[in-house]
């Protein structure tokens, strides 16, 4: 196995080792005779003035975006590359021959023992990711490769360490781990208010093909409603998206555009939490008005306005040119389903039922909808 090699150490000559015995060839001489040009059939002559091979591992060292320290067996910084004074914040003054606990959150002391003690083995620690700690106090996550160090007789002196910043990896996973959950808490969500919709549809008694039809219009408007708020996959990863209730109302009422509906007023965002209660709620509305209100009628029309008062989110829903309507004697679907949006959302709904039409006032909190 090749071992790392600390910048600046020196290799041994040839007449240095001619009298003792023969060690194995160091990273430095690989490099060495990488440079120089040896290919298996014996050495080729070095292009005149190239520079030495320490040169070489010295700009690699110091041009690398990556921290590469060295430190002795007992912990205590031996080298410090421009990569971990651009990382850390440390300039290289500063930190030689400090120990490299400097480095580590007190909650992460335990790891600089352990890391240690697989050096003295002459285990090399791949890939360990973990925290460590800037000069001004903030943390970074990061991924370590730490490998032996050993002097010209082979003994481990030291370790050399890489450290790569891993902070957009851990977000980007962060984000993930997110939105999976939030599609797993969607998904039962769905799953089980379909099931009440079917549940509820039923007992509303009437033909098997009638209710048959009813679930699907209700289903497919919760379908248009989610496909607003579904997430975007983007060149980060998958993005969450909200919508608005205008654009809500718009997608809902869409299907019966043939009549003069207009929706006006101020805007506010719906989140994913809140999308099932209104959309279902305003589908109600909307297959109500085109069966017995405003949008039964050629002349019909329907006006949707939006407004905040007192910290909460208004829709007046007005229906005119419609058939007289009245108070139902019984409740139904719609008044099971308000009930459910008044408890998830603190909501309030005001029906009155005029001459002219139908108006309903919604009332909800701004941070439950946006919820």
């Amino acid at each position: 196995m090749a071992h790392p090699v600390q910048a600046g150490m020196v290799a041994r000559t040839s007449d240095e080792t001619a009298s003792g015995d023969e060690l194995p060839a160091s990273p430095l001489d690989v490099l060495k005779s990488r440079i120089v040009g040896a290919n298996g059939s014996g050495p080729v002559r070095a292009m005149p003035h190239a520079p030495d091979p320490r040169d070489w591992l010295a700009a690699i060292i110091d041009g690398s975006d990556d921290a590469i320290i060295s430190k002795d067996l007992e912990g205590n910084i031996q080298s410090w590359n421009g990569g971990a004074t651009r990382l850390l914040g440390y300039s290289e003054a500063e930190v030689l021959g400090r120990p490299i606990t400097i480095l580590i959150p007190e909650s992460r002391l335990d790891e600089e023992p352990a890391i240690l003690a697989e050096i003295r083995r002459g285990n090399r620690v791949d890939h360990f990711e973990t925290v460590r700690m800037r000069k001004d106090g903030s943390l970074v996550d990061l991924s370590l490769t730490i490998s032996p160090i050993r002097n010209a007789e082979g003994a481990i002196v030291g370790a050399s360490k890489i450290a790569r910043d891993i902070t957009e990896r851990r977000q980007a996973q962060e984000k993930q781990r997110l939105l999976y959950g939030e599609m797993q808490h969607r998904v039962k969500n769905l799953f089980a208010l379909a099931a009440g919709i079917v549940s509820l549809t039923a007992r509303s008694g009437g033909r098997p093909q009638d209710l048959a039809r009813i679930i699907h219009e209700r289903l497919a408007a919760l379908a248009r409603a989610h496909q607003l708020t579904m997430p975007d996959w983007t060149e980060e990863g998958l993005s969450p998206q909200s919508t608005t209730l205008l654009a809500l109302v718009k997608t809902i009422v869409e299907p019966y555009g043939g009549h003069k509906i207009d929706i006006s007023g101020i805007d506010s965002e719906v989140g994913s939490e809140a999308v099932t209660h209104v959309a279902l709620l305003l589908h109600e509305l909307t297959t109500n008005a085109a069966k017995y209100g405003a949008l039964s009628a050629s002349e019909g029309r329907l006006e949707i306005r939006t407004f905040e008062a007192g910290g909460s989110i208004n829709l007046e829903w007005t229906e005119l040119g419609g058939p007289v309507t009245t108070a139902p004697s019984s409740s139904g679907f719609g008044t099971r389903l308000e009930n459910g949006v008044l408890t998830s959302l603190d909501a309030t709904i005001r029906r009155d039922w005029r001459n002219t039409g139908l108006v309903v006032t919604i009332e909800i909190p701004r941070e439950k909808l946006a919820a």
